[in-house]
């Protein structure tokens, strides 16, 4: 299985071993885990700190054909040998793991551009919806300039 969006965690070890496991040919696995963060960081505002709580709402089927179609682009850019990618919906706190996206590939330049590109466009083509908890009230997160700026830098799929 390539993709799993799932409300229940992952063990971030095991999903890492089992892309490399009985396969000599893997030469890298890279990977990159999302955490549900409470705080803000510098040069954010105001209204971008203290998250007590995050809502990942998605649509079955139509999520999972979004990520498996970013792994394909994925696998057509870069010659890959295994990917994992599971993105957690639901109810999360500060310190939970939303999103975990491995790649194996035989030397360390390919797993890494490709686990970026899948995580840049993760974080704009896939179908979530986040609302986030804060003392102020419940606010639904916009996607940022910045998360498309990164998307953008790969060109068009």
């Amino acid at each position: 299985m390539r993709v799993s969006v799932q409300e229940a965690d992952f063990d971030v070890g095991a999903e890492t071993e089992a892309l490399a496991a009985g396969r000599p040919e893997v030469g890298a696995v890279a990977s990159f885990v999302g955490y549900v963060r409470a705080d803000k960081l510098a040069g954010e505002s105001a209204e971008d700190q203290a998250v007590s709580a995050m809502t990942l709402e998605h649509y079955p089927g139509m999520t999972e054909k979004s990520l498996e179609a970013i792994v394909a682009e994925a696998e057509s850019r870069w010659s890959l040998l295994g990917v994992r990618v599971i993105h957690r919906f639901g109810r999360l706190v500060p310190g939970d793991r939303i999103v975990f996206v491995g790649v194996a590939g035989s030397h360390r330049g390919e797993a890494f551009a490709a686990c970026e590109f899948i995580m840049d466009y993760l974080k704009t083509r896939a179908p979530f919806w986040k609302k986030e908890d804060t003392p102020e009230g419940g606010r639904w997160v916009d996607a940022r300039e910045a998360d498309d700026a990164a998307a953008e830098k790969w060109g068009q799929a």
